[in-house]
Formats: structure tokens, sequence, C-alpha cells
């Protein structure tokens, strides 16, 4: 009695007797020419073509034998359904369409005993030919039912046995075949050995990992697709959401083809992947820069990013920071097809339950959506990517039509023809220092845990520098940046345009636009020249921004340590200012630009303050370098990182406002103001991007000239103090000391002697 798999049979081993009686026979009597000792592969091709050697003679082999054989192997495999190793074999599957493959791997790995030659059932050519078709249709995909069907058609044709012959005598020897490697394996004739993996000898640890795997891969689609962009955004209750993204994709991929399906998956988990790091982009920009990452201008911000982050952390965690982030970026590139790949086939298995889930799951997104059924603020019906995808299509659009928009404005100029002998002709003769102080926000003015250190600061300075025969006068600006971007600030300053991003910048700074500082060298009354401690290579902009000669971080003559970002201390930047420029004797009265970086982030280590005729090449900053906070340590609490930022606030006033007391004279007119609100950390989330501006003057007719600004008198401005955005002081600082045409150019127009 046999049981029958495929056209393989098996002993019955519910009968010891039969297959005690069939071992004793094959032990008893292998045949008079059976070899001494196993064939192997090497065996065969050698004596294929090596006679010298030839092999013991055979008897003839049948053709019932031989079909039989065939037969076995054909049926066999369409059962079994190829390569355990495949699929995972269990009900969650792990490959494509993997379910039914450790069925076919137990029959191929048991080598079936040879069948007798009256009870071989050859099979037909034609229907095993139909039987391996049916079998590679099925194994393309097994949820293709109508394979399936074709398949098992196939396979019962090929079952059907012919009459038995003759059995022969028992201990009788039967006609014998050649031995393959593949037969000796354990293998089908005419195929390789099927591999004995380690799902087949674990199929309890395989289901459970595949099982694991396929539940990982759900998770991380899920969290994905509601993660938000925004830190202050990443709550539990966003993920108590239904994604409509994932129902759209499900429904997708359970109508679709298999070879369809496959693709759609790869490349909605590709697009998933990508959508995912630009949320990770937009988390870092909104917590730097208060606004979303630009697809179009940003990257080059990236490195400026990676920069700072360097000198307040250090090198070596900045690259860990690096690889990490490649790591990251590798493996959503890479996790997130094969996590949606692995979904689709699961669904495909599992197709009722699949579109019972998919069903539930969109009747849940459109009620809630129609009642707008929220969580703690968090909506229920989420449509987040499509709301990111929608988004970034828009800012694309919209930076294309900025760009046309922008070049038009930016040629249009209220004092473009304004003769240069009556442009500033109310400031001829004063030495006018336009100076930046980095991350000077009005935060550091107001915020209740840093304002009482500047104001102080603000408030002794007012008073000294009245007592020197200075006044002054401030305001606020609203900065077109947060956080960094201190040359879009400059440029807004100084172009009167709105200058958001690198596009405008660009645009700006290769055209003709006549900048504030440009104005002054248009006129031949003036030298320009620029202080510029942060520049650290060519700097091409100088043209626009109109300076005659710039001293960058190489032409200042420095050779003290670097305070982190900052090459060098502001004290010391303005003592090379004197000496190189401010102090020389001149035909001509000077205008400057000076950017100060000591309150530059990560505001660790601070320089302090020392006499000014004591400051020699700046070495003596080394001991001072070395004393000073570690900025990783800093970092590690934002309370210090306030401390620390208001302190370097303090330096850099009193850095300029003690210059202004030692080196100022009765032509001295300082126009100075923050570029922008230092990072979220140290501002907060919900700040304004104002910044504090003021000019100091010693000439009361340079601030009568204001009046109507109604700015605040001394170095703070006032709560209630006029706003303005910062594009508009070009025009009005060029009205205010451009008189109209047909009037003098008032009592300061004359060039006073230095």
């Amino acid at each position: 009695m046999s049981l029958i798999r495929g056209s393989r049979q098996l002993p019955d081993t519910e009968n010891p007797d039969t297959e005690d009686t069939d071992k004793a026979t094959l032990e008893e009597d292998p045949g008079p020419e059976a070899p001494k000792r196993a064939v192997t592969a090497e065996d065969s091709a050698a004596g294929e073509g090596d006679e010298a050697d030839p092999a013991p003679e055979r008897e003839p082999v049948s053709e019932r034998d031989t079909a039989a054989d065939a037969t076995s192997g054909t049926a066999a495999d369409a059962d079994g359904g190829g390569d355990a190793d495949a699929g995972d074999g269990g009900d969650d599957g792990g490959g494509d369409d993997g379910g039914g493959h450790a069925e076919g791997t137990a029959a191929a790995a048991i080598p079936a005993p040879r069948a007798p030659a009256d009870t071989a059932k050859p099979a037909k050519p034609a229907k095993a030919a139909a039987a391996e078709d049916a079998t590679a249709a099925g194994a393309e995909d097994a949820t293709d039912t109508k394979a399936a069907d074709a398949a098992e058609t196939a396979e019962d044709a090929a079952d059907t046995p012919e009459p038995p012959a003759a059995v022969p005598a028992i201990g009788a020897p039967g006609p014998r075949t050649p031995t393959t490697s593949a037969e000796a394996s354990g293998g089908t004739p005419g195929r390789p050995p099927a591999r004995r993996g380690w799902r087949a000898r674990h199929p309890e640890a395989a289901r459970a990992v595949s099982r694991t795997v396929t539940v990982l891969a759900a998770v991380l689609v899920f969290v994905t697709l509601l993660l938000p962009n925004h830190l202050t955004r990443l709550h539990p209750q966003v993920f108590l959401a239904v994604p409509v993204e994932g129902v759209l994709g499900a429904g997708a991929l359970l109508v679709l083809r298999p070879k369809a399906r496959r693709i759609t998956a790869l490349v909605a988990g590709l697009v998933l992947a990508l959508l995912t790091i630009d949320k990770f982009l937009d988390m870092g920009f909104y917590g730097v820069l208060q606004r979303p990452f630009d697809l179009m201008l940003d990257w080059s911000l990236i490195s400026d990013g990676a920069s700072a982050f360097q000198d307040s952390a250090g090198r070596a965690a900045a690259i860990g920071a690096e690889i990490g982030v490649a790591l990251l970026v590798v493996a959503l590139l890479v996790l997130m097809p094969l996590a949606v790949f692995r979904l689709g086939n699961v669904m495909a298995r599992h197709r009722r339950t699949a579109v019972r889930a998919t069903v539930v799951a969109g009747t849940v997104w459109i009620t809630c959506a129609a009642l707008g059924v929220d969580i703690a603020g968090a909506p229920v019906a989420s449509r987040g990517e499509t709301a990111l995808a929608e988004s970034r299509v828009d800012q694309v659009r919209t930076d294309f039509r900025d760009q046309r928009a922008f070049a038009k404005a930016a040629a249009h100029d209220n004092f473009a023809a304004t003769p240069p002998s009556r442009l500033l002709s109310a400031l001829r003769g004063k030495d006018v220092i336009f100076t930046f102080i980095e991350s000077y926000g009005r935060g550091a003015v107001e915020d209740p845990g840093m304002a009482p250190g500047v104001d102080a600061v603000l408030t002794a300075g007012t008073n000294s520098l009245k007592a020197a025969g200075f006044s002054s006068r401030s305001g606020w600006l609203t900065s077109p940046t947060f956080g960094g971007g201190s040359w879009l600030a400059h440029s807004t300053f100084m172009s009167g345009l709105w200058i958001k991003d690198q596009q405008r910048y660009r645009t700006v700074t290769s055209s003709n636009r006549m900048s504030l500082t440009d104005a002054f060298k248009r006129t031949g009354a003036w030298r320009t020249v620029g202080i510029m401690p942060g520049v650290t290579r060519a700097w091409p902009e100088a043209r626009f921004y109109g300076l005659d000669h710039v001293y960058d971080s190489h032409h200042l003559g420095y050779q003290g340590p670097a305070f982190s970002w900052s090459r060098m201390p502001d004290q010391y930047s303005l003592a090379a200012f004197q000496r190189l420029e401010h102090g020389r004797p001149s035909d001509k009265p000077l205008m400057s630009e000076i950017i100060l970086t000591s309150s530059h982030e990560p505001w660790a280590p601070i320089p302090t303050t020392l006499s000014w005729d004591g400051l020699g090449n700046g070495s003596v900053y080394n001991a001072i370098e070395k004393a000073g906070k570690d900025p990783a340590q800093v970092w590690k609490s934002a309370a210090q990182v306030r401390a620390e930022y208001a302190r370097s606030i303090e330096y850099s006033l009193t850095s300029l406002i003690t210059f202004v007391e030692k080196y100022g004279n009765k032509n001295t007119v300082l126009v100075f103001l923050g570029d922008h609100q230092p990072a979220s950390i140290v501002s907060g989330d919900n700040a304004s991007h104002n910044v504090p501006v003021a000019i100091v003057a010693h000439d009361p007719a340079v601030l009568d000239r204001i009046a109507d600004w109604n700015w605040t008198d001394g170095l703070k401005p006032d709560v209630h103090a006029p706003v303005w955005k910062m594009d508009t002081f070009r025009d009005r600082f060029l009205s205010a000391f451009t008189p109209p045409s047909g009037t003098g150019g008032g009592s300061t127009q004359a060039a006073a002697a230095r």
C-alpha cells in the first residue's frame, strides 16, 4: 500500500512489515553489477571521456522506468513550487508570493525509494509539459487563481497512471537506472538538489521571524505616514489617526495585477522615503530658522548648518552626526520600498481580510473627516503626506514665479536717477559706520531671562556716550530671516528689497541695484571699506555693496585663536579697523560696513573685554580662549545656552560702545543693528523676527533729520517704538539725508577736517 504525492510513491509507514520487506529486499540483493561506491557527479563527468577506465556494465534501462522517473520529477516540482528559500513558507510570507513553498521543500528534500518497474506510472510527455507550464505560471504569483487552477488541472492529468505491469518476485533484481549526483543528494533528475535552508530546519522560528518582519514593516509605514514635519507637533495623539494615503495605497495594491503591484509598491515606498527625509529637513529648519526647508533654494544652507554644529559640538560629534544622517537616509531609501513591497504581497495572499480592513479604514476616515473628529487637537482623518506633497509642488511653482517678479521689482529704484551731487548731501564730511551685531534680536532686550544684563549695558552705554557728546535714537526692524542666514538680512537692509532666500540673494547681488553703501561710493565723496572677519574666502558680493576695499579674516593681522565660529573677537576687529582705516589720515571721509561675529552661535567660549592699547596681534587671547567654556558642555542645557548668548551680546555691545567713546569724533555717525534673532533654543518657538536698530551721532543735526521717525531716545528701543520691515530702511535713510531737488544740502554738507 502506498501514499501517493504527485507521481512519487512513498512507502506506507503504517505497515512496518512492508517497509521491512522492502528494506530487506534492497539489502539482500543490491544487484550483481552494482558499483562498489556511490557514483558522484565527478565520476560521471570523468567517465564520459575516459576509455581507459570504463564503468561496469549496467543492465539496460527500460523505457517504462525512464518515463516513470521523468513523471516523478515533474510532478514533484509542480507540487512543491520550487525552492523553499524563495519564500517564508508561513502565513505571512516573506518573498514575492512565497506561500506554499515549505510544503514543496519537504517533498523535495526526502528522497523516495525507487518504485518497482511493474508499478511505475509513466507520464505522457504532453501532460508532463503541461504540468511544468502550469507550475511556472503558479510560481510567478501564487495569488493568481487562474494560474493556480491551471497548475492543479495539469498535475491531475499528469498523475493519471498507466495500467501497472507485472510485479516481479521478491528478491529478484529489477532493472536499474543510472544514478546522478542530483538523485544521490535527494534532488530531482535534471534539476539542482533542493537547498535545506534554516527555514526548512526551523519552520516555527521562520514563521515567527516572518510575522515580526511584517509587523515592523507595517509600523514603519504607518509611523512615517503620520510623522509631522515640526518637532512642536510631535505628540502621541498624532499617531492615533487614519492616514488617507495608507487607505488609498492599500486599495491600489489590492486591485493591481502582480507585476504592476510590485512596481507600484516600490515606487510608492521610494516616494514615502523622500517625503520622510523632507520632514526631517523641515524639523531642522523650523528649529533654527522657523521656516520649512525649500527644495529649490536651501541646499546650500545644509553645509552651513553642519559647520555651525561642528563649532558647537566639536569635530568628532559632527562627523558622527554626518555618518548617522547618511545611514538614516540610506536606510529610508532601502527599507521603505521593501516595507511597502512586503505589505503588498501579504495583502495579496490574504486578499479577503485586506479588502475588509481597507473598507473599514476608509469608512472611518470619511466619517471622521466629515464630522471633524480630532483627539487633543490632532485630526483623526489625516492627510499629512498629501498636504506635504501639495505644499512642495506649490513651493516650487512659487519659486519660479517669484524669480521673475523679484527681478522686475529689483529693476525699479526710486533713487536710481538721483544725481550723485545731491545723493546723501546732508551727510557730507561725516564718517558713517554701518555695523551688524550677529544674532542681536529683540529677545536679548525684552526676555526676562536675558534682558537684565543686556539692558544694563545699553543703559550705561547711552549715559557714557551722552557724556562724550553723542546722542542716540533706537527702534525696531523686522528681519527676513531667523536664527541664521545673516547675509539675507545684510542684503535686505542695504538693497531696500526683501531678500528672504538664496535665489533672491543671488539675483540682487548680481544686479546693478544701488545698495545703501554703494550710494556713498556713487557720490565720489567717501572712501568705502568693509571689515569682514567672518569672510574666509573670495567674496564677489563686494562689488554689489560698492566697497573700495574689503578686509576679511586674512587681512586684519589677527594671530590669536578662533572662538568657535568667530575667527576673532569683536574688540580686535574694531581695533584693526581703527589701525587700518579709521585712524589714518585721508582726504575723504570714510563709509564703513562692519560685521561683528563674537555673538555668533554657539556662544562659547566668549572673549573678555581688554584694554584697547593691549590687544597687539591677538595672541593675548590664547589664554582667554583656553579658559573659556566648552561649547559641547554649554549645549547640554538650554538654560546655559541662553545665559551664554546674553553674555556674548553684552560683550559685542560693550566693544562697540567703548570704541565710539575712545575713537569717535564730531563727524562720527554710527548705525548699528542686529541681523536676526538667535535660534529657537534661545528665542523660543513663537518669537518675532524683530531686531533692535540705533543711530548714534555727535552732530545734533543728524538726528534732527530723523525726528519724524519717532524712535526712542537712547540705545534701548521702547516696547512701543515703531517696527519697520528691514527692507524699508534704505529708502527712509536716503530720503532723510538726500535733500529734495532745488534745496541745499543742509548744515552738515560741508566737509569737516579729520
